[in-house]
């Protein structure tokens, strides 16, 4: 009985460690520098989950917290329900501060990975994947990326074993108004 107790406390503390592990066949970029990762992102493109069904221009910024830790601010466009949405969050580092692997929180205390897979050297482009191969962004700082540099990290990407022909590729025209602040709350 004392064994199935155990198994019991420990069974969700594994799945909540398993939300941040690294996909197999997947590397976290070594040398990261944060302070260059910050600021403002535009989705190019990403596989489908329900939290940003329906979703265009959808943005991500990046900030630095007095903690330490990185606010993170994501927002798109629903023309279903001609509306903004916002989501705020908060990620850590995992590990090593120059190994882009951290963990984000938009519920309290549970994370997910956010694995920074691949980066341009000038920090305008970069390929963010989540604890496994269903999760997948690639993130431009400009709303359009040049067609060599989506090829290279499409093809990345696919050697990693991404399903790449499921990427979504939202809309980033000109934007409705009332879009919200993107400054996180403290």
């Amino acid at each position: 009985m004392k064994l199935l107790s155990m198994c019991l406390l420990l069974f969700p503390l594994m799945l909540l460690s398993a939300c941040t592990r690294v996909p197999e066949g997947v590397e976290p970029v070594q040398n990261f520098q944060l302070q260059r990762y910050l600021g403002h992102w535009y989705e190019i493109a990403r596989l489908d989950h329900s939290f940003e069904r329906g979703l265009t221009l959808v943005t991500a910024d990046y900030s630095l917290n007095p903690d330490g830790s990185v606010a993170v601010v994501n927002t798109g466009y629903s023309k279903g329900r001609d509306a903004w949405q916002m989501a705020e969050g908060r990620a850590k580092f995992v590990g090593a501060e120059d190994v882009a692997h951290l963990k984000v929180s938009f519920l309290g205390p549970f994370y997910s990975s956010y694995i920074v897979i691949a980066l341009s050297d000038d920090y305008k482009y970069s390929m963010v994947s989540g604890y496994d191969k269903s999760y997948l962004w690639i993130l431009s700082r400009t709303p359009t990326m040049p067609k060599p540099v989506l090829d290279e990290f499409l093809q990345k990407a696919k050697a990693m074993g991404f399903p790449v022909d499921q990427l979504i590729f939202p809309a980033q025209e000109a934007q409705p108004g009332n879009k919200p602040s993107v400054q996180p709350s403290t």
